[in-house]
């Protein structure tokens, strides 16, 4: 074999052909087949990440760029068609009349609003709405103020009362007429005593009297019958009285005197006669009850009759932010100040309470200890936890000889 035909490779035959030279051969498929075809496998396009944006040739710079199309504009938040608070509402956070009262006055034409002449209760009103009351300006809000007051029994807890019995407010605009326009938050029994919450604000009162609050009322609990603790803890499971359920209520006995026992009970709900009607479930019969404290705010050493408000700062504490803002509290507004006709009332009305002279004083007094045994003032003092000490005085009943 020469030189030239040995580095000549022969021509592999047809089935030695490889098969990449075999497929640049084979023919091209027509349309018809390539419908009919099937690839064996399916076909991905690569993502193209791995390339850079092509920079901007010098010829586009100082083209226009392309707009983008503009959003569409949000549309204008609708105005609702009640905004603002009802005439009534507005009137009573003012301090000038009850809800009820303010639904009269309207009624009888009284009120109008920015010169018109309102004929329904049913009418909201602006902070930029001017409010007329017989022809004056309404007076401005005042900032929310909280008042702890220690009930006496014998007095009703409302407004007014169709068996013209004596109420709450009737003995506050005797006793204390310098006070403003108060609400009650919640209620106590005719018989009931301690601690009542007022405030001019209705919001506060509304929202400190919800369930939902949390806030626990306290109460002392003196009760005729025979009981034991294992039967006051039951209550802590709650209890249904008369298809009603109260829920879980905190009961300890104190202390058990013949008949009689005082009970220390705590609840959350406060709902209608709620202590009695449990009481009378266990067979026992109230005969005194005490509210002790409302949540945060306690008794104390509160003299009977006696109001006191509670400082701002420590109302603002107690609320929280929370509350405050549920309870729509403003804490911003000044203080009122009080009108020269109402300080001709405030003075009128203290003249007109039924005082007795010294000498019919005299006599009650020497009939009472008549009738009655003497009694024995001691004066003293004693220690308290901290060592402090406190003046106390000791009343000894004695039998006259």
């Amino acid at each position: 074999m020469t030189e030239k035909n040995r580095n000549k490779r022969p021509a592999p035959k047809d089935g030695d052909r490889p098969l990449r030279r075999r497929a640049q051969e084979a023919p091209t498929p027509n349309a018809a087949t390539r419908k009919d075809a099937r690839p064996t496998k399916p076909r991905f396009d690569k993502p193209r990440f791995d390339k850079p944006a092509r920079p901007r040739a010098e010829s586009e710079r100082g083209k226009r760029p392309v707009e983008k199309r503009a959003a569409a504009p949000e549309a204008a938040p609708r105005e609702k068609a009640f905004a603002g608070e009802r005439i009534a509402k507005v009137m009573a956070r003012a301090g000038v009349c009850s809800r009820r009262d303010a639904e009269s006055w309207i009624a009888e034409g009284r009120v109008a609003v920015n010169g018109r002449v309102l004929t329904s209760p049913a009418f909201n009103v602006r902070e930029t709405d001017k409010i007329q009351i017989d022809g004056a300006p309404m007076q401005e809000r005042e900032r929310t103020r909280l008042f702890l007051f220690h009930k006496p029994a014998g007095y009703v807890t409302s407004a007014r009362d169709e068996e013209g019995r004596a109420t709450v407010f009737s003995y506050l605009q005797e006793r204390h007429p310098d006070l403003p326009r108060l609400v009650s938050v919640g209620r106590l029994d005719i018989n009931t005593e301690g601690l009542l919450l007022l405030t001019n604000d209705g919001g506060l009162a509304r929202t400190l009297e919800l369930p939902a609050t949390g806030w626990t009322r306290r109460y002392r609990v003196r009760v005729h019958g025979a009981i034991d603790q294992a039967q006051l803890d039951a209550l802590g499971e709650g209890v249904t009285v008369d298809d009603v359920r109260y829920a879980p209520i905190e009961a300890r006995l104190e202390r058990v005197q013949g008949a009689n026992a005082w009970i220390a009970m705590s609840l959350t709900e406060g709902k209608n006669r709620e202590i009695k009607r449990v009481m009378a479930h266990l067979t026992l019969d109230v005969t005194r009850l005490i509210r002790i404290s409302y949540g945060p705010f306690q008794l104390g050493d509160l003299a009977e009759g006696a109001v006191e408000e509670v400082r701002l700062k420590t109302l603002r504490e107690q609320l929280g932010k929370a509350l405050a803002e549920l309870a729509g509290a403003d804490f911003a507004a000044p203080l009122r100040e009080t009108t020269p006709a109402e300080k001709q009332e405030q003075r009128e009305r203290i003249d007109k309470r039924p005082r007795k002279h010294v000498s019919a004083l005299r006599k009650e007094r020497a009939e009472q200890g008549e009738s009655g045994p003497r009694a024995r003032i001691t004066r003293g003092a004693v220690a308290d936890r901290r060592g402090r000490a406190v003046a106390v005085e000791r009343v000894t009943p004695t039998r006259r000889s």
